[in-house]
């Protein structure tokens, strides 16, 4: 698996697209792409990964993702029979057609506050859960309209959870996401072992100081601050499976389990153990 920028073809003018019940639960996939997305699943019981947020969800989903946010496709390892609906809007659809209209305001909030993920419960996920399911059998007006539909019921919705304590952001310029991507892939495929800076450097072309400055500016953090982050991340998935810390610890590529204890504690506010019994109490 990758590590990527998700580029959607612009395969018509509209402004949605719909994946009716893609298959993804092999692949791990941790991705973005400017599009917001709309995610529906149920009959399955995951990870819902988005941005810095992780947690578990049981039977059924429904999730809104903002422009540009990391996320974890939702049937990620999921081995039960399961439907998902997946919708992706482009940022023109915002810019262009719902900031100008007052009467649309409403939708203007609510792609605002995707900004921080929103999670949907209650009479609102079953609701909106049905509609999504219905949009393939439609024909192209009463599929936008039930869009708007849906986007109309999700916006006058008090059945949420923001995902994120403040709105988040993916720091990567277009003009850097391509090297990104490629570190990205690096990290990705090399993150169980050593990697060193120097060989990060000579990756990417650049002297060891030329790239400290420009990763520290791309990304906000040192290259191991990074590393470390994204190997927390995977540890975290790994504890969810089944697996204990320690077997966790080196197979995310830490050489001993204090110093994992302690890098997992300075980024998540808890230690690995806690991190586990907790999840699974939820």
């Amino acid at each position: 698996m990758k590590i990527e920028l998700e580029t959607i073809e612009p395969v018509s003018k509209s402004p949605f697209r719909l994946l009716h019940d893609p298959k993804l639960s092999h692949l791990f996939y941790w991705h973005f792409h400017p599009e917001y997305e709309i995610v529906y699943i149920e009959g399955a019981n995951g990870t819902r990964h988005v941005g810095d947020h992780i947690s578990e969800y049981e039977e059924t989903d429904l999730v809104l993702i903002g422009s540009n946010i990391p996320h974890l496709n939702f049937d990620y390892g999921v081995k039960t029979t399961y439907r998902e609906e997946v919708v992706h809007i482009k940022p023109s659809f915002k810019s262009t057609f719902v900031d100008p209209i007052p009467e649309l305001q409403s939708l203007n909030r609510l792609l605002d506050l995707s900004r921080y993920g929103i999670a949907f419960h209650g009479e609102t996920k079953k609701v909106v859960g049905k509609l999504l399911k219905e949009l393939h059998t439609l024909k192209p007006f009463e599929y936008f309209m039930a869009i708007m539909n849906i986007l109309k019921r999700l916006s006058q919705s008090n059945e949420f959870e923001l995902l994120h304590k403040k709105p988040y952001k993916n720091r990567y310029s277009k003009k850097e996401q391509s090297r990104i991507r490629d570190i990205y892939a690096l990290i990705d495929e090399r993150y169980q072992g050593k990697i060193s800076v120097d060989e990060v450097a000579k990756f990417c072309n650049l002297t060891k100081p030329a790239f400290c400055r420009y990763f520290k500016k791309a990304t906000g953090s040192t290259f191991i601050e990074f590393l470390n982050q994204y190997r927390i991340s995977q540890s975290k998935r790994l504890l969810l499976s089944g697996k204990n810390v320690s077997e966790t610890c080196f197979e995310c590529g830490f050489e001993s389990l204090s110093y994992f204890n302690r890098t997992f504690k300075k980024v998540t506010g808890e230690n690995p153990s806690a991190f586990k019994k907790r999840l699974q109490g939820n």
